[in-house]
């Protein structure tokens, strides 16, 4: 007995439990990828399976569809692997546990993966059926969309005979989704001068932030847990003195913080005054984020006096100036699409290795010379404190297509089905069809997904009842 048996529809929930119960997160997707793989080979199906791990699944037309075009179904394998700062899973050898509440699906303690595990179960389910109607299916799984696109960038769709695709990465139900941002990763290498210092250690924590996907919720103004610590350094009473011994926080580039820690040497005389310095500064974070992190508090702990191998003065300052100055958020809104973000960076991960400070930054914008001007700031600034700066996974924007038969048949199929219009819209977050799109000219392309809530966070949820409806969607329009 599965924990989703009983859930509708019964054979996709069967596929996402199986996908749940292997650790997929981004850079360790050989054994869902082989998954995969073992699944069509074992259903005498096409398969190819790439040296990066991406799957392609050829599934012939049903009968009396064999004059149809063919339809690409796209998605990703990975997921964006992050839990609560007090669960012990580990996420790298460990699956999911699942729990249901009501209408929603959620993992105890971690993210869901959702995004894009559903997307995954919805093609499992229609290539594993024998009665379901539909043309030839090419079925594209991506590896490691969530840091950087590397596997829709190295995939050949050579074997591809179709130019029309649903791909299924959103997370809005009844949004067709038309042309997204196009987006670059950023990363910042500062070699730290370290030196003996006698003091206090203390280890500040912010806690307590929501987070979020950097693409779909940037426009929440929530608070990013790195760019705080550059604030709080700024916020320390100066004669303390404070040093870095090291400092993390978030896991994924393109996931807003929710958390962020950093370990502090400083003069013991001036302890008392840094704590005070830190309820004012937590008072004042808790007006301004009032609104959007309510649980945003400052927990303060490990105090030990002693003689530390501490970041000197002028390296403190260098990783303070990078996280206080960087730009962070939105940068600018699209004066053409009302309440779409067109341009913003998010600080989605910061790490102390072998001596080094790493910040890696997701950039993302629908203007490629706005895209190209923010990659150079953040590089200009990283560069000015010392640090060695590398640029990668760049991703070009998927741009509207004006024309689209496949967009004008999905429209009528929803009206006819829930008596309604569907939103069609442009996103910020990226998506793989820009570079899909570049491999296969005239591609005609649109995006739908089942409702889910907090992906990229340890409060991701997945509506069951939506993925029910989406499903039969999706089934109308492969009719």
């Amino acid at each position: 007995m599965g924990k989703l048996d009983g859930l509708k529809p019964a054979e996709v929930f069967h596929f996402f439990e199986e996908i749940c119960s292997i650790p997929h997160g981004s850079g360790n997707v050989e054994a869902i990828s082989n998954y995969l793989k073992n699944f069509a080979e074992s259903r005498g199906l096409v398969c190819v399976q790439d040296e990066v791990k991406n799957i392609i699944i050829i599934k012939e037309a049903a009968p009396g569809y064999e004059e149809e075009e063919p339809v690409l179904l796209q998605g990703h394998m990975d997921m964006v692997a992050v839990k609560d700062a007090d669960c012990a899973k580990d996420m790298t050898k460990e699956g999911l546990d699942l729990k249901v509440d009501g209408d929603w699906l959620y993992a105890e303690g971690t993210s869901l993966g959702g995004d894009d595990g559903i997307a995954v179960a919805y093609a499992l389910a229609l290539l594993d059926s024998d009665s379901i109607t539909h043309p030839r299916l090419e079925v594209i799984i991506t590896v490691d969309e969530e840091t950087g696109m590397e596997g829709a960038n190295a995939i050949d769709l050579s074997i591809c005979r179709g130019h029309r695709m649903l791909n299924l990465d959103n997370e809005e139900e009844g949004v067709l989704l038309t042309s997204c941002a196009g987006g670059a990763r950023v990363h910042g290498r500062l070699a730290a001068s370290c030196e003996k210092i006698s003091g206090t250690r203390l280890e500040i924590s912010f806690e307590g932030l929501k987070g979020g996907h950097s693409g779909a919720e940037i426009d929440k103004d929530r608070a990013n847990a790195n760019a705080l610590l550059g604030r709080m350094m700024r916020f320390l009473p100066e004669e303390a003195d404070a040093r870095f011994l090291s400092l993390e926080g978030g896991s994924a580039d393109n996931a807003i913080p929710s958390a962020s820690r950093a370990v502090l040497v400083m003069k013991t005389e001036t302890v008392s005054a840094v704590r005070e310095a830190l309820a004012k500064l937590e008072e004042t974070l808790r007006r301004e984020y009032a609104s959007t992190d309510s649980g945003l508090h400052i927990q303060i702990g490990g105090e030990e006096n002693g003689e530390w191998e501490a970041f000197s003065r002028e390296s403190t300052e260098k990783v303070t100036n990078i996280l206080y100055l960087c730009p962070n958020g939105i940068q600018r809104m699209s004066a053409d699409i009302p309440g779409l973000v067109q341009t913003s960076l998010n600080l989605g991960i910061l790490r102390t290795e072998n001596g080094c400070v790493n910040f890696d930054y997701s950039v993302r914008s629908s203007v490629g010379s706005e895209k190209d001007m923010i990659i150079d700031k953040v590089c200009l600034l990283l560069s000015s404190q010392g640090a060695d700066v590398t640029v990668s996974g760049e991703y070009p924007a998927w741009e509207y297509r004006k024309d689209s038969a496949l967009r004008e048949k999905m429209i009528r199929v929803y009206e006819k089905m829930f008596k309604t219009a569907p939103r069609v819209e442009a996103i910020h977050a990226g998506l793989e069809c820009g570079i899909l799109a570049s491999k296969l000219p005239g591609l005609d392309c649109v995006s739908i997904g089942p409702d889910m809530k907090d992906i990229h966070t340890p409060r991701e949820r997945l509506s069951i009842s939506s993925t029910e409806r989406v499903w039969n969607y999706i089934l109308e329009i492969l009719k």
